[in-house]
């Protein structure tokens, strides 16, 4: 699409970015935005229990379909729409169907590790990351996973502090030196968020 500006969200698990990706959305008509969630781009683990799948290391970036999301944020960039997979994280598999996201001025991409992997990050315009405090974010998932995913505390402890607080450590927490802007306490700084859409609806104008 001519014009088109790609958005990476980038942050930890909790950080406040989804939060963040959806403030921006919403403060555009539909048409004008549209938002891609790297989590809906997990691989399909077929042949696996459930049981096995729950042990999968799903921060590290080898749990991702990266290539299949690379070749979506392109399609749309070229102002082609896309069928994105749907993810079921109650039973850690694709659900059948796909969502139709058709091509936008703005499109935002949020993820823990967008800005890990390069031949993702390349493909920004603008990398934003959500930079909160550590037991902030391990708070939220905590409510999150046991309010949204049907998760137990035990559960998400030990993914917690097996997979989760290290793979943070090893990818996302370093990415945060390749962002353009930095926002601190996520969803809650209101005017970090407002300078941004700010920004964004002055490039609209310039660019209608």
């Amino acid at each position: 699409m001519k014009n088109c500006i790609l958005i990476g969200v980038a942050g930890g698990s909790g950080s406040g970015k989804t939060t963040v990706a959806n403030n921006l959305v919403k403060a555009f008509k539909s048409e004008d935005a549209a938002l891609v969630e790297q989590d809906a781009y997990y691989k399909e683990l077929t042949g696996l229990t459930l049981e096995e799948k729950a042990k999968v290391n799903f921060d590290h970036p080898d749990s991702i379909e990266f290539e299949l999301l690379k070749r979506h944020l392109e399609a749309l960039k070229n102002g082609e729409a896309i069928d994105r997979p749907i993810y079921d994280f109650t039973t850690h598999s694709r659900k059948e169907g796909s969502v139709k996201i058709n091509p936008s001025k703005i499109i935002i991409v949020e993820g823990i590790l967008i800005f890990a992997v390069p031949e993702i990050r390349e493909l920004f315009d603008v990398k934003i990351f959500v930079d909160t405090d550590a037991d902030e974010m391990i708070l939220r998932r905590i409510e999150r996973d046991m309010n949204e995913r049907g998760r137990s505390f035990e559960s998400v402890k030990n993914q917690y502090l097996t997979t989760v607080k290290p793979m943070y450590l090893e990818f996302c927490e370093p990415s945060k030196r390749y962002a353009d802007v930095i926002i601190p306490r996520g969803g809650e700084n209101k005017i970090a968020i407002d300078m941004i859409i700010s920004n964004l609806k002055g490039y609209l104008t310039e660019n209608n």
